[in-house]
This record gives structure tokens, C-alpha cells and sequence, in this order.
């Protein structure tokens, strides 16, 4: 038996992803967990790259083409996977994307909060740019005080934990096959459901975004451009 699940989508960007997995695999925490890396159609050598790591370092690897021909995102098909795998364990679920990079204590902070926060749902790191300041998807979070956060605002699933708990009383089969991304929507049942959300802006991680998916930097860089290839293309539902 573990106490925590963590897993990784991962979809190319094969320099961010190592950096995420290597981070995790050198935590410094005294908790039992398993770490599962979710190969959601990345390029055959990506593929092979992650092959070779996940023997090299002792983490689970689950090419998804495999297992289904949905198109990738296949946020749905992994977080319910992972749901079920958590809950038969009777674990935590912690989620970090593969364009985040953790510090050492991260894991072990996270898992303690589990116990020392009430009634937790959810329990996210904040996320800065390389300098440290607070980056998307936490823009909301600059005016906030250094410390825990207890918030009714979305959660993103950048480094995030979700409580067995709540895995208990949320059944994710009941997410809407046809969006793409689901950290919003779960944000808001958590606290539906009677749970605290928290946003820890004392435990702070790198983030990088959008390097698995380049084209949707476009939402900076070029806005219009970015709508119009998602309405164009029906991607990025939320």
C-alpha cells in the first residue's frame, strides 16, 4: 500500500518533462508513493526517451496509445485511471504537469498539509516564472499574503493534490467526455461538495507553460489568433 499517487501527462516537450521527473524521483519525503507517467501520443522518440528513463529510474510508464485511439488530450481517460488506482489504495492523488518543476520538500509539504488543513479538497503549490514571481495560471494570486490560502477561486492541476476524500465523493466518470480540460470544473465541485480548497503561496514551483502544447502561448502573444484556432479547431474546451 502507498500513501500517495502522483502522476505526470506528459505530451513531448521532452527537456521540461525530464525535469519534471527528475525533480520528483529525488524528492526528499518519508511518504510511500508510486509515480506514473501518462504518454499521452507523444513522438516515438519522446516515447522511447521516457522508456528508457522509466526502466533507468524505477517510474511507471503508461503509453495511452496503447490503451485507447482518442486523440491526445487525454486528460479524462488518465484522471479517471488514476481515480480508480488511488481509491483501490485508498491514497492521495497528486498531479504535477510536465512543464512544472518541484523543489525537493515539495511532495513531503504537500502530503503533510493533507492532515493539517480541514476538511481539504484540494491543495495546490502556487506557480512563479523563473524569477519568482507569480505567473499564470495564478495571476489572481499576486495580491495575495505569503502563506495558505483558503480560496473559491479554480485551482489549475499544475501541482496539485487532491485529498482521497474527495477522490471518495466525486466519481470522475461523471466528467464531460467532450472537454479537454477539467481543473476548473473539479475546482468548483470540490467546493460544491463541501471541501476547503487551498493555495499555497509559502510553497511556491517553477512553472513553464504551455511547453507540451506551444501553440496555445498564442493566448499572450496573440489573442485573437489563439480563440480563432480554438473555435476553428474545437480544442482547449474547458
Amino acid at each position: 500500500m502507498v500513501n500517495l499517487h502522483i502522476i505526470t501527462p506528459v505530451k513531448d516537450s521532452l527537456e521540461t518533462t525530464l525535469r519534471t521527473i527528475e525533480r520528483i524521483m529525488q524528492s526528499e519525503t518519508s511518504v510511500k508513493f508510486s509515480y506514473t507517467v501518462y504518454n499521452d501520443f507523444s513522438t516515438n522518440e519522446t516515447t522511447e526517451r521516457l522508456d528508457a528513463e522509466s526502466k533507468k529510474q524505477g517510474f511507471n510508464l503508461i503509453n495511452l496509445k496503447n490503451i485507447t485511439t482518442h486523440p491526445s488530450p487525454n486528460y479524462l481517460l488518465i484522471l479517471q485511471t488514476a481515480q480508480q488506482k488511488a481509491k483501490a489504495e485508498g491514497a492521495h492523488l497528486l498531479i504535477i504537469e510536465s512543464d512544472v518543476i518541484i523543489e525537493k520538500e515539495t511532495v513531503q509539504r504537500l502530503y503533510d498539509y493533507c492532515r493539517e488543513l480541514d476538511k481539504a479538497g484540494m491543495i495546490a503549490s502556487v506557480t512563479t516564472d523563473m524569477v519568482g514571481n507569480i505567473n499564470f495560471p495564478y495571476l489572481y494570486a499576486q495580491k495575495y499574503k505569503n502563506g495558505i490560502i483558503s480560496t473559491r477561486k479554480r485551482l489549475s492541476f499544475c501541482c496539485t493534490l487532491l485529498t482521497i476524500d474527495f477522490l471518495r465523493s466525486f466519481d470522475f466518470g461523471q466528467l464531460h467526455p467532450q472537454k479537454s480540460w477539467y481543473d476548473v470544473y473539479i475546482s468548483h465541485k470540490s467546493i460544491e461538495s463541501g471541501f476547503n480548497n487551498y493555495l499555497l503561496t509559502s510553497l511556491p514551483v517553477l512553472h513553464l507553460p504551455h511547453s507540451s502544447r506551444p501553440w496555445k502561448l498564442l493566448k499572450y502573444t496573440n489573442p485573437l489568433k489563439y480563440y480563432w484556432r480554438k473555435l476553428l479547431n474545437n480544442k482547449d474546451k474547458i
